[in-house]
């Protein structure tokens, strides 16, 4: 396993050591990176490392004991139909979709999500908690959906207040540490908090899933400084989830070190969805490359790309 040491550029500061298999090769023995996230610097030592190419162990998201090659995720709420809403799937690649338990209605087709879901190649539904007002409605809904379904993914939605539809920390910690107790692979949806999402991790969920902004807003990545923390703490995988607006939000998380994201109101309100969801499948893959072959630092002066030669000077 790689050690990976970071020092924040601060007087003071004490030195952190990091263990993370994401990060598993460089170039030569020792290799210096400046990375800057919201103006903040880091310096990243990667020692004792063989001289390859600097990449990834494995390029697959890892949720528990299930692998999937796409790093995006979907929602599947306010579609205009739901044959709109298929072939926004279908565009994206995705290959989790999460539907609420209350969209699923077999008696009714045009309000039932789940079984035109269900029937994507490649694809695995993960029922949402979504309307629960705490942790004892959320394991009853979980409960359910895993039995309609027969999949253990479980995306833990609990936010009373419909005012603002901010997740109740206290209530998703109990739910999450009930529903890993019964066998759920847990995924949360939570404040951006670098505590709970320890604690998340500590209780046996399979990645946390912070909020970007407010649910349905598109105000983009307003917690990027807690992610980042969140991100370097984290030994399971961190997707963000909400607020996503526009496809160049989704690769700058992914860019920052996110695992994946999740998208839905962005891609449902579009003028065009499915145009919006092929849009979004290639600037995470973008997103996710950039961040692997390593962003160049930033600089506060200008520096030549072609160094001043003598080929025009007189003696020349």
């Amino acid at each position: 396993m790689l050690t990976l040491r970071w020092t924040l550029l601060r007087p003071g500061t004490p030195k952190r050591v990091w263990d993370d298999q994401r990060f598993v090769e460089a170039s030569s023995e020792e290799l210096r990176l400046r990375h800057a996230v919201h103006s903040l610097p880091f310096l990243l030592t990667l020692s004792s490392i063989p001289s390859k190419t600097f990449g990834v162990m494995d390029n697959n998201l890892q949720l528990g004991d299930m692998e999937f090659s796409s790093r995006l995720l979907l929602g599947t709420g306010k579609f205009s139909d739901v044959e709109t809403m298929v072939a926004s799937v279908e565009a994206s690649g995705s290959e989790i979709v999460t539907v609420a338990l209350r969209r699923f209605n077999q008696d009714n087709q045009d309000q039932d999500l789940y079984e035109p879901v269900s029937k994507l190649d490649n694809v695995t539904v993960m029922p949402n908690t979504s309307g629960a007002r705490d942790a004892g409605e959320a394991v009853k809904a979980a409960m359910l959906g895993r039995e309609l379904t027969g999949s253990k993914l479980v995306k833990v939605e609990i936010h009373p207040n419909p005012h603002h539809l901010m997740p109740d920390p206290i209530e998703t910690y109990e739910a999450a540490k009930e529903l890993v107790k019964e066998g759920f692979d847990v995924m949360p949806y939570m404040p951006a908090d670098p505590v709970l999402s320890k604690r998340l991790e500590d209780v046996g969920c399979v990645s946390v899933m912070p909020l970007g902004s407010a649910i349905g807003s598109g105000n983009g990545l307003k917690t990027l400084d807690l992610i980042s923390i969140i991100i370097r703490d984290s030994n399971i995988p961190v997707i963000v989830d909400a607020g996503i607006r526009s496809p160049s939000e989704a690769a700058m998380a992914m860019e920052m070190g996110c695992d994946a994201v999740l998208v839905n109101s962005a891609i449902a309100a579009a003028s065009d969805p499915v145009a919006m969801a092929s849009a979004f499948s290639m600037a995470v893959e973008a997103g996710r490359k950039a961040r692997i072959a390593g962003i160049m630092s930033s600089d506060g002066s200008a520096v030549a790309t072609s160094p001043l030669t003598s080929f025009l000077s007189e003696d020349a």
